[in-house]
């Protein structure tokens, strides 16, 4: 389970504190507007009502220690600017900003943002599935509630086979087929390195570390999926 702060509980950021807890993981939910708090009170492991810029408030909450924060802060933006310089100060690796222009953007990048988001481009759902689990490349929602996701090979399932790792029942999703990259020689005797797609993986097909796996779902299970 990560840790999580998001601050601003407008619809975007709202979205992502719920989809956040929905995978698992604890969240702190912060705005300056106590309708807002109050509302996600049974939404998320903590909801308060804060200055996001008050360096000691956050330390007293325990926003000091979470393992990424999200400012989304969308109707103004020295609050947002201001925010995301004190959550760098107060030592957060990452640090993800909204921004609604180009301009906003290069502000919040100079002043400490690790990255920067407009959420016209991204929605929250695939923001927090990629928070979640850095190892997710790419996520394709088929319907409401299943998505596509192509997945960096979890650690833990380096060199174990379907089989040992049995998708379907531990984790009620289905591997659809495996990208390895293979090492092959051309024509002129020189190694290259080609991509190979395993279509028809069996319960005895190796996970090995460099695969891509593409995987079918319930978006909620696919959450869920080691990191």
């Amino acid at each position: 389970m990560k840790r999580f702060a998001v601050i601003g509980m407008g619809r975007f950021g709202t979205k992502l504190a719920q989809s956040l807890t929905a995978a698992g993981h604890e969240v702190i939910a912060i705005d300056v507007r106590a309708e807002m708090t109050e509302a996600m009170r049974d939404e998320v492991a903590l909801a308060v009502r804060m200055d996001a810029t008050n360096i000691e408030a956050l330390k007293t909450q325990g926003v000091d220690k979470v393992d990424a924060a999200i400012v989304s802060i969308g109707e103004d933006f020295e609050s947002n600017a201001l925010a995301t310089a004190t959550l760098k100060e107060l030592g957060i690796s990452l640090v993800i900003s909204r921004a609604a222009t180009p301009i906003q953007a290069k502000i919040l990048l100079r002043i400490g943002a690790d990255e920067v988001i407009n959420p016209q481009e991204q929605s929250a759902a695939r923001l927090a599935h990629r928070l979640a689990n850095p190892n997710i490349i790419e996520q394709l929602e088929l319907a409401a509630g299943h998505s596509l996701v192509q997945l960096n090979a979890p650690q833990e399932w380096h060199n174990r086979t379907l089989g040992q790792i049995d998708l379907r029942k531990k984790y009620e999703v289905n591997l659809v087929a495996i990208r390895r990259r293979v090492k092959v020689r051309g024509q002129d005797g020189q190694q290259a390195v080609r991509e190979r797609i395993i279509d028809l993986p069996m319960a005895g097909t190796t996970i090995q570390p460099n695969d891509v796996l593409v995987l079918v779902g319930s978006t909620e299970s696919l959450a869920k999926l080691p990191s």
